[in-house]
């Protein structure tokens, strides 16, 4: 097996790099990722190994960019587009959802539209208005798209690839935060299906469950609770649609409680859906009410003030605590 260490920022161009290398159909778009390599430098040195041809940077026009990789799309190609900030998905909106999400259906499956939207998302940059939102709820709620969210520079690597070969329009959230977070990246083994929910820790007394940038800190919060002889399991859930629900509710017929944590609002959240369905199928084996913990149900506050807003591993301990009470 070939390990190589790696922040998960060059973990997604290994898997953009592979990709390319793989299929000469694959082609990159976005707001100054070719000379310059992107704002986080996801892109770095692709324009200059595989052309101008193959890594397009594009005009500051989010809908113009999406309408054109439908187009290349329908003609062939496998568009990956870059969204520079989260907040500037929302131009692209219209054609996102209305357009791409549904155009394979309204051709009853005999077209394909195998392109891939990277947004990084979430907050922790201290960053300014439109810069740290968290809009993956709005894709997820989309019927004709798949959404994921990596947060190991191992599944960075292994899930951009999937993603690129999935016929499937893919929204892929990319947690900004933990762009510089290294880890072991396996180069030649098998990926994980892109669609897979899995346990990264094991634990007895409550089951903690999250996606992106809230894995890092579920896993902290797990360790300090376990300090305190509280055992968590932590569950990742990578894909927001579809949602790999075994791995979750094996966990919670198990531990008997779950806290799902995430840096979105809880309103009609991803995390609303998977309470609200953990609720309906694992109901006799809880022994507290699935709770939440969240970003708050307000627009994301001036960067000073994101330390309060963002869940920590504080705010999860105390909901396992209450967890634990019932």
């Amino acid at each position: 097996m070939t390990l190589e260490t790696m922040p998960l920022s060059k973990a997604l161009n290994a898997g953009l790099r592979k990709a390319m290398e793989d299929d000469d159909k694959v082609l990159l778009m976005g707001e100054d990722i070719g000379k310059l390599g992107g704002v986080f430098r996801v892109t770095e040195h692709l324009q200059r190994d595989f052309g101008e041809k193959r890594v397009l940077d594009t005009p500051l026009a989010e809908s113009g960019i999406v309408g054109t990789a439908i187009g290349l799309a329908m003609a062939g190609f496998r568009p990956v587009i870059e969204i520079q900030f989260d907040g500037f998905v929302f131009p692209a909106f219209d054609q996102i959802t209305t357009q791409l999400a549904k155009l394979t259906n309204r051709h009853e499956g005999r077209l394909s539209l195998p392109i891939v939207i990277r947004i990084p998302y979430g907050g922790h940059i201290g960053a300014v208005e439109h810069h740290q939102e968290s809009p993956e709820a709005y894709f997820a709620h989309t019927p004709g798209l798949r959404v994921v969210s990596p947060s190991t520079p191992n599944d960075a690597y292994w899930m951009m690839q999937e993603a690129i070969r999935s016929n499937d329009p893919v929204i892929f959230m990319e947690p900004k935060s933990r762009y510089w977070q290294k880890g072991e990246v396996e180069l030649d083994a098998s990926a994980v299906p892109l669609h897979a929910s899995r346990v990264v820790r094991k634990g007895s007394d409550v089951t903690l469950v999250g996606h992106g940038a809230m894995v890092t800190t579920l896993l902290q919060a797990a360790a300090l609770a376990e300090a305190e002889g509280t055992s968590c399991e932590v569950v990742d859930v990578r894909s927001l649609s579809p949602i790999d629900y075994e791995p979750i509710l094996d966990s919670v017929r198990k531990t008997g409680r779950m806290v799902y944590a995430q840096e979105a609002q809880g309103f009609t959240s991803v995390g609303s859906e998977v309470a609200a369905t953990v609720m309906e199928r694992a109901f006799y084996a809880l022994e507290a009410p699935v709770l939440r913990v969240s970003g708050y149900d307000t627009p994301f506050p001036p960067a000073k003030l994101e330390g309060a807003y963002l869940p920590d591993a504080d705010r999860i301990l105390e909901a396992v605590d209450r967890s634990l009470a019932y």
